[in-house]
């Protein structure tokens, strides 16, 4: 591991409630485990569990579930120095069903969430420096000052020459409408050297019903590599230049699939970073070492789909070696 390549993830933290009733719609589950959530939080916690420096930037509440969020990001290795503390806004929460096959449905309650307040002058420039990555997601881009702060450190990874990666992370339900969540989208894509996308997102922020169509679409502004995320038939990387590299992925019981996205994008970043990636050799990088990119990244995602909830209970890095050492794959193409 490069130590001078830090991970920076940026967005939300906030209290997922995953229920012990699986299979049950939301009004009819009648109990819940609270679990620390938020998809910029688990990306720093899979990268820092992986042997990453990852550090979050982001507004905490001064209340027990704060606490609680902090707690984490530290027991996980997570730097929490650049975290505000404050006494306004709330810890957000989200309330989650889960369907037989693994797949959720959200309830959120984040309108006075204080990670939404932190403003753009909480920022120091300095913090940042060459070959620092960056990840966002969209939840923390409606109308608000973290919006602004986003675009702060967005500008500022451009300015020193650090890479910056985007998830969408499609959440309509905190959005006004489709449209806005839709054209926010667009707004930052551009302002990415990396988007990671899923498979049930394309045609979504693309408005394009055609896979090859959709993903050309998305190589605007400063977007040089596309990661697609096919769930259980693994992920495919697409490079502006043009090449393709597809792992397959892993077959594995599917528990919950809280997360998964999320360690998938940790696995890749701290993968990244462990090569001493620049953003001027990034492409590169990347057709040197898309094997073990995706690998260890699907590897990442499927383990975490297969245990139950929390973030912090996805496996270290040794116990996705050892998964993927056991060959328990389908197959390999690029």
């Amino acid at each position: 591991m490069n130590r001078l390549n830090r991970i920076f993830c940026i967005g939300e933290t906030l209290i997922d409630f995953i229920p012990v009733q699986k299979e049950t719609a939301l009004e009819n589950i009648t109990g819940f485990e609270r679990v620390a959530g938020g998809a910029p939080m688990n990306a720093a916690i899979a990268a820092a569990k992986y042997g990453a420096r990852a550090a979050m930037l982001t507004k905490v509440a001064n209340d027990h579930f704060g606490d609680y969020l902090i707690s984490v990001l530290e027991e996980n290795g997570v730097d929490t120095s650049y975290i505000v503390r404050s006494d306004e806004g709330e810890t957000g929460l989200a309330f989650v069903s889960v369907d037989k096959s693994g797949e959720r449905s959200f309830h959120f309650y984040r309108k006075n969430a204080a990670d939404l307040l932190l403003s753009a002058d909480e920022i120091q420039s300095e913090w940042f420096h060459k070959g620092d990555l960056l990840h966002f997601c969209s939840i923390d881009l409606v109308e608000s000052p973290m919006k602004q702060a986003h675009i702060k450190v967005i500008n500022d990874f451009r300015e020193v020459g650090g890479i910056v990666s985007f998830d969408p992370n499609v959440r309509l339900p905190l959005w006004p409408d489709e449209t806005s969540c839709r054209h926010t989208i667009r707004q930052f894509l551009p302002l990415a050297d990396i988007v990671k996308v899923s498979l049930e997102e394309l045609p979504f922020i693309t408005n394009i019903d055609d896979e090859k169509e959709a993903i050309a679409s998305l190589f605007a502004g400063n977007v040089k590599v596309v990661v697609l995320t096919k769930g259980g038939d693994g992920a495919a990387i697409y490079l502006k230049s043009g090449e393709t590299y597809e792992d397959r992925g892993f077959k594995v019981a599917v528990s919950d699939t809280t997360g998964a996205g999320d360690a998938f994008i940790g696995g890749f970043l701290s993968e990244l970073a462990s090569y001493g990636a620049a953003k001027e050799d990034l492409c590169s990088l990347i057709r040197e070492h898309h094997r073990g990119l995706l690998t260890f990244a699907n590897a990442s995602g499927a383990l975490t789909a297969s245990v139950k909830g929390a973030i912090h209970k996805a496996p270290g890095k040794q116990h996705v070696l050892n998964f993927i050492s056991a060959g328990r794959r389908p197959g390999f193409n690029g």
